[in-house]
């Protein structure tokens, strides 16, 4: 009955929905241009229509209102081929309870499955961490600066396999190649169980590292299919707390696999790099049938005949992500990106200090996360005692990571609010540096508390994904910053070294001085979009409100360098 009301519906508003785009003569331009600073003014200041303070439902003034604009975007998703371009309906109207509903219904099929592949990723991720509890070094003939160069291995296989990986993704679809991604892993993961030899671990980790690079911004670029701008820095924060859970239930799945040593004559770090590779194999299995192309691509085998969501939804899921970002219907979501668009893409100047805070932002909490169940034998924990005290870290750690990114969608602040993140490893980090010879219980209260610090990735990853303004940029963008965090992980891999060990001084105040310097480059960030807006305001109020108008409709310009799009910050 409500596909036939819908209907009945759509037909009774044809003649005010894309009738009218038929009247309408715009100037063809190849710019692939945003909803533009007047137009979503308007929508600010006159509100109406059935959306509610939590930004849901639609109104009647928005980023299609101006007949001219609606038709000018029309050209652009029929040029581009936009998947869901048969939904766009700028006449369409919803109420925000639908849109609630629909949001949580995208939380449990989307959001929750990018949640449990993540998970397959960093269990692979950060195992080895826990593997080398278990006297997997010495079993090999390895040290920790071999240890080292094994991860600087794998950092720089995943560095650079990342933006060819992303490229490939966007051309076939994430969603058959992720899948592709996950079975890769877990297959070569379970092959270490065979590895005798400090060459045999070297290529192993570089092998992970080309088939694990990219994943992330694949997944996050995806997310932007079914997700609006304001919606997506909490969800990315939920997304990130894979990395606390796989940490706790991973530490506990640790400490009960690595007690099997001597089963079949394997050591227990065998036993657990088998167990996990067959767990994740089965997620990248069921990836194959869960992954749905886009909002209006959910129909097949697997995921039913008549897909996840009703013709209306199709409409609301649409229509809502076009009305917060035009931009997001200029590539088809199976569109390669083209070499010179991967360098324009490289170019744009603006998108670099996000860049630069990436290498740095994540170096200080590296070392010591990486070395803590180590330190803790050292000190004289059993394996099984060392692997449980690392989770009152991680489960402070993913209590921050959604408190932090709750301020920040809640503040509508991002630099500030992310600088946090380094403030609260300070102190830390300072009476690491300051009392060197601390008894065992305090040093483990203050890796405690460098590693549950509130992670700003979400944020920055969002932030981001926001100011990249488009479909190419942002496939581009994303995969450069997780490429410039991975520069940083190589850096911290080389921090504790092996004449430093086992209290790592001479690294400590390495990273204490890194974080004193990562608080000057947050506030820099926020310095310098602020500037860029005022910059951009100036030359926008100098023009007459027809030269706006004129521009929306026929500029050149693309991404963020256009005159009517504003930086986040």
């Amino acid at each position: 009955m409500l596909e036939v009301d819908f209907q009945d519906e759509k037909r009774a508003v044809s003649t005010t929905s894309f009738g009218f785009l038929k009247d309408v003569t715009v100037a063809s331009s190849p710019a692939c241009c945003s909803a533009s600073v007047f137009q979503v003014s308007l929508t600010e200041e006159l509100g109406g229509g059935t959306k509610d303070a939590s930004n849901y439902g639609s109104t009647l003034d928005h980023a299609f209102s101006d007949p001219a604009i609606a038709a000018y975007w029309a050209e652009v998703y029929e040029r581009a081929g936009y998947e869901n371009r048969h939904r766009f309906d700028p006449s369409f109207q919803w109420g925000a309870s639908e849109e609630r509903k629909l949001v949580r219904k995208m939380d449990f099929r989307i959001m929750l499955w990018a949640w449990i592949m993540f998970c397959s990723l960093d269990l692979h991720r950060k195992n080895i961490n826990r593997a080398i509890s278990d006297d997997m070094l010495p079993e090999l003939g390895m040290n920790t600066n071999d240890f080292n160069y094994g991860q600087t291995i794998f950092l720089a296989s995943f560095l650079l396999a990342e933006l060819p990986s992303g490229l490939v993704a966007k051309k076939l679809g994430a969603d058959r190649f992720i899948p592709t991604q996950i079975v890769s892993w877990s297959i070569l993961s379970g092959a270490q169980v065979w590895i005798t030899k400090r060459a045999h671990f070297h290529v192993i980790k570089a092998l992970m590292g080309i088939v694990m690079g990219g994943f992330i911004p694949e997944i996050v670029l995806w997310l932007t299919y079914f997700y609006k701008s304001n919606e997506l820095p909490v969800r990315l924060a939920f997304f990130w707390t894979a990395l606390s859970t796989v940490n706790i239930f991973g530490s506990l799945f640790a400490a009960g696999i690595l007690q099997m040593r001597g089963v079949r004559g394997w050591s227990g770090w065998q036993w657990l790099f088998l167990i996990e590779a067959l767990m994740s194999l089965v997620v990248g299995i069921f990836a194959f049938v869960l992954m749905p192309p886009g909002p209006c691509q959910t129909k097949s085998r697997f995921r039913g005949k008549n897909g996840w969501f009703s013709e209306r939804e199709e409409y609301i899921l649409v229509n809502r992500l076009l009305r917060d970002d035009p931009s997001k219907g200029d590539m088809n979501n199976r569109e390669g990106v083209s070499a010179k668009g991967l360098l324009k893409a490289i170019r744009e100047w603006e998108m670099w200090p996000l860049y630069i805070v990436g290498v740095c932002a994540y170096i200080p909490p590296g070392p010591p996360g990486e070395y803590l169940s180590l330190i803790l034998r050292t000190h004289g924990f059993s394996v099984f005692q060392a692997n449980l005290l690392t989770i009152p870290a991680y489960f402070l750690f993913a209590c921050n990571l959604i408190i932090l990114s709750y301020l920040s969608k809640r503040l509508k602040e991002r630099g500030f609010i992310a600088s946090l993140s380094q403030w609260w490893m300070l102190s830390f980090f300072a009476a690491m540096v300051a009392l060197p010879d601390a008894g065992v219980w305090v040093r483990y209260a203050l890796l405690t508390g460098i590693l549950s610090y509130p992670y700003c990735h979400a944020i920055l990853v969002a932030w981001t994904a926001e100011n990249s303004n488009g479909v190419q940029t942002r496939a581009v963008s994303t995969a450069l910053y997780i490429m410039f965090v991975q520069d940083g992980n190589i850096i911290y891999d080389n921090i504790y070294r092996e004449d430093d060990k086992p209290l790592y001084r001479r690294g400590n105040k390495v990273l204490l001085a890194i974080v004193c310097l990562n608080i000057v480059l947050f506030y820099l960030t926020k310095a310098f979009y602020v500037w860029r807006n005022q910059v951009k305001e100036e030359k926008w109020n100098g023009m007459t409100p027809e030269e706006q108008r004129d521009y929306v409709l026929t500029a050149m310009d693309e991404g963020p360098k256009r005159l009517d799009f504003r930086f986040a910050h």
